[in-house]
């Protein structure tokens, strides 16, 4: 059957990633640091909403060197987090690019052990931070009608699969690379913010009962599959928004 819509999917994936002992855990001070970067999808929600404990935001973007996001899609992303934070003494991105792993396609395995191997920044004081890989290919269980553009997996974790979001970018009628990138971003750091219903509780019943974490709210941010161009949400190249409900949860647990 010939495909006439052009599809992209955020694939909503929750993965607890506890182990005994890591190469890079061999300073116990160091590991103490960590900890707190090391813990389940969501959990983090509130202390990244509000501005009780943490008044200050720093986002490590990681990218392959060749991989890394477009300007207009970081500026984008930036103003995402102004809008849905309250941190009064700013959110700051910080960019940089490192060499290709050359593992891709990629398990949610390879990618921590990245991040392990990558990260720089954690929590300090009353600043929380937030690392995001841009990869440079897929995620090992794509298919040919289904992929995945990026994976909140752990409380300030994220992964951003650049090289599947160029592929799509390409295809014919397909929005722009930077509205994929913020659609993606934008999604994913919601997962972080604990929508829908992993963290942030709800307000109202708009999860789907389809697709844990996902709204059921057509045409909001956090539908499970996300469409582009001339398919049912019709937004071509506009960025899709998260809905009243999801703000609502938002808000009720720190957020603006």
């Amino acid at each position: 059957m010939q495909i006439t819509k052009f599809f992209s999917y955020l694939l909503f994936s929750s993965f607890i990633l506890i182990s005994c002992s890591d190469d890079d855990d061999n300073n116990p001070i160091d590991s103490a640091i960590q900890i707190e970067n090391r813990q389940p999808l969501g959990s983090s929600a509130n202390a990244l909403l509000s501005g009780g404990t943490f008044t200050g935001l720093t986002v490590e973007m990681v990218s392959v060197q060749g991989f890394e996001p477009t300007t207009t899609a970081v500026n984008a992303f930036k103003q995402f987090l102004e809008d849905r934070l309250f941190k009064p003494d700013g959110i700051t991105i910080n960019q940089r690019s490192v060499p290709s792993s050359n593992t891709a396609p990629f398990s949610i395995e390879e990618i921590s052990e990245i991040e392990n191997n990558t990260r720089t920044l954690f929590n300090a004081g009353d600043e929380i931070t937030v690392y995001v890989y841009f990869a440079d290919g897929s995620k090992e269980d794509d298919t040919n009608v289904q992929v995945t553009l990026g994976t909140a997996y752990r409380n300030t974790s994220m992964v951003i699969y650049e090289g599947t979001l160029r592929q799509l970018s390409t295809r014919p009628n397909a929005p722009l690379l930077s509205t994929i990138e913020t659609a993606t971003l934008n999604h994913e750091f919601a997962h972080l913010m604990g929508l829908v219903n992993i963290g942030t509780p709800l307000q109202s019943d708009h999860e789907d009962p389809e697709a844990s974490g996902h709204c059921n709210v057509p045409s909001c941010l956090m539908e499970a599959a996300i469409q582009f161009g001339s398919g049912m949400m019709g937004l071509g190249d506009m960025v899709p928004e998260l809905d009243a409900q999801c703000i609502a949860d938002l808000q009720a647990n720190g957020g603006r």
